[in-house]
């Protein structure tokens, strides 16, 4: 099942064409990995889906993106709701400044203050099992999370969009700062997810996007050149710029 589609998705910084004609389907319990070399607009498109790029001067757009009913673009989109059902993990683990428990709570005492200290209590439970953190930290859910290892950081901001009620969880190299032991651990992580969740990952590792995708896209110079099953693009790609990308002649 679709989760989101994105019909010819045009992105501007100022004079600078950073999208180009995109057009793509996400499918809901399925991993999509997008590639490309540096600069070729794959974390740009990862926050469109967001409207995170809202907050870079001078960034226009034109094209659909629907999800949840409607066109995300649209200036009637209430981002607040948008962010909350399509949230992000970044390179760098950013918990806040906060116990582990005041950070998967974040959310859930925004939009809904009067939530008894039971249910808070739950949701910190489920959302900690969801990335196999419970076991770890339910004896320290009031130290900091600043105390956490990178991976542990990582998972808690994977928790706490879980806590946030995300349908669409968007990865920014996730593992980039992550030693291979703990990548694994986030890989793993993934196909667990992937059970309930859409996951876009934007991955300079092509071993990366081969061991955890299901499909896979290709960006070069603000175009999407090919996108499809991640083993087809893999072994049989269709473009030759794909070709050269995954073969190490480009990039």
């Amino acid at each position: 099942m679709q989760k989101i589609l994105i019909k010819n998705l045009n992105l501007w910084y100022a004079d600078f064409h950073a999208l180009k004609d995109v057009n793509a389907a996400f499918e809901d319990r399925k991993i999509t990995a997008i590639i490309g070399p540096s600069g070729c607009g794959k974390s740009t498109l990862l926050r469109v889906l967001n409207r995170m790029n809202d907050l870079v001067e001078d960034v226009r757009t034109s094209g659909e993106v629907l999800f949840d009913n409607g066109n995300i673009l649209s200036p009637k989109c209430d981002l607040v709701s948008l962010r909350r059902k399509v949230g992000m993990v970044f390179q760098r683990p950013n918990p806040f400044p906060l116990s582990i428990y005041k950070n998967i709570v974040f959310a859930e005492k925004i939009h809904s203050p009067s939530t008894p200290r039971s249910g808070l209590d739950e949701i910190v439970e489920e959302s900690l099992k969801a990335v196999l953190l419970w076991d770890e930290l339910k004896d320290k859910l009031h130290k900091s999370a600043l105390s956490l290892s990178l991976e542990q950081k990582q998972r808690l901001c994977i928790a706490r969009l879980i806590a946030a009620k995300s349908e669409v969880v968007l990865m920014d190299e996730p593992c980039s700062t992550l030693d291979p032991q703990s990548t694994a651990g986030i890989e793993e992580l993934m196909r667990e997810l992937k059970k309930k969740y859409a996951i876009i990952i934007v991955t300079h590792n092509m071993q990366q996007a081969v061991r955890v995708s299901d499909y896979t896209g290709y960006f070069l110079l603000g175009e999407l050149v090919e996108f499809g099953g991640t083993d087809k693009l893999f072994t049989n790609p269709k473009d030759k710029r794909t070709e050269d990308y995954i073969t190490g002649r480009f990039g």
